[in-house]
């Protein structure tokens, strides 16, 4: 997800505008769940997903989710929208029932939930910051893996993405950081455990990620002008630490995570792509 906290800015450096080629039929027979759909590169991925034939399962904790599926089933997609608090293992176990209850089976997790609440030096975090950083960025990739790996292991088969973030080496965001380096963690880990079953466990990295103004809220807003240099240097570190000296598109992102979900990438597991122009954080 994007390493930006919050709703974005504006940066410089030109970014492409043709839309990526779709695959037609890549993910036809697949049930992928994605994870923080509503809204930003995880809607971009549904809606990849959905147009290359995938069944796809929405999930995220806002109501928009149900409209980004409504849309996604108007293009002619077959989604399923699911509310769900994946900060809970109770909200992933609801997610995979649903997806079983309408669908039999889960072929693909990308786990796309988490993105930083507050952009600041880490002296200024309080406690309960700290904790809800972690609470927002690990633990729903974490209690995402463990509910949906039982029904890939029956399976015998399955792909799960994870999206961390090159943010793991960033100004201003220690908790964040944290947490996407455990995502990494996850990844590696998971899939020495997860390929005797026929499961790949993989990962990317985006870096800063250009999208329209969220519609639901990750935090709040910089209040004053302290908390909005503290935002700038978030986007200057991110520009200059990129060799493209840009940010990235919802396209570009999505396109490497539905590479990493498709066949296309069958003997890679156990890898982190950085998505970042450059920067491998």
């Amino acid at each position: 997800m994007s390493t930006a906290p919050a709703e974005g800015a504006a940066v410089p450096g030109a970014a492409p505008t043709d839309r990526p080629a779709f695959f037609a039929g890549r993910f036809a027979g697949r049930v992928v769940v994605v994870t923080g759909s509503a809204q930003g590169i995880g809607e971009a991925v549904a809606r990849r997903v959905a147009a290359e034939s995938g069944q796809v399962v929405l999930v995220d904790r806002a109501d928009l989710v149900h409209e980004t599926a409504a849309s996604v089933r108007d293009a002619g997609g077959e989604a399923l929208a699911v509310t769900a608090d994946l900060e809970t293992y109770a909200g992933a176990e609801a997610f995979v029932a649903s997806a079983l209850a309408r669908f039999g089976r889960v072929d693909v997790l990308i786990n796309n939930v988490g993105g930083t609440i507050w952009a600041k030096p880490y002296e200024h975090y309080t406690p309960e910051e700290v904790t809800r950083e972690i609470n927002r960025s690990l633990f729903p990739t974490l209690w995402s893996c463990r509910a949906a790996l039982p029904v890939m292991i029956r399976q015998g088969a399955g792909t799960i993405v994870n999206v961390s973030s090159v943010a793991t080496r960033g100004v201003n965001r220690v908790p964040y950081a944290a947490a996407k380096g455990g995502v990494k963690a996850i990844t590696s880990a998971l899939a020495l455990e997860a390929a005797p079953h026929g499961i790949r466990v993989v990962a990317t990295a985006p870096g800063g990620t250009e999208a329209p103004e969220r519609k639901v809220r990750r935090g709040p807003a910089p209040q004053d002008e302290r908390e909005r240099a503290w935002y700038r240097q978030i986007v200057d570190q991110t520009v200059d630490s990129s060799l493209l000296k840009r940010y990235g598109t919802l396209a570009e992102q999505a396109a490497a995570i539905t590479f990493l979900a498709s066949d296309e990438a069958s003997y890679i597991t156990g890898s982190v792509l950085p998505v970042a122009g450059g920067d491998l954080g």
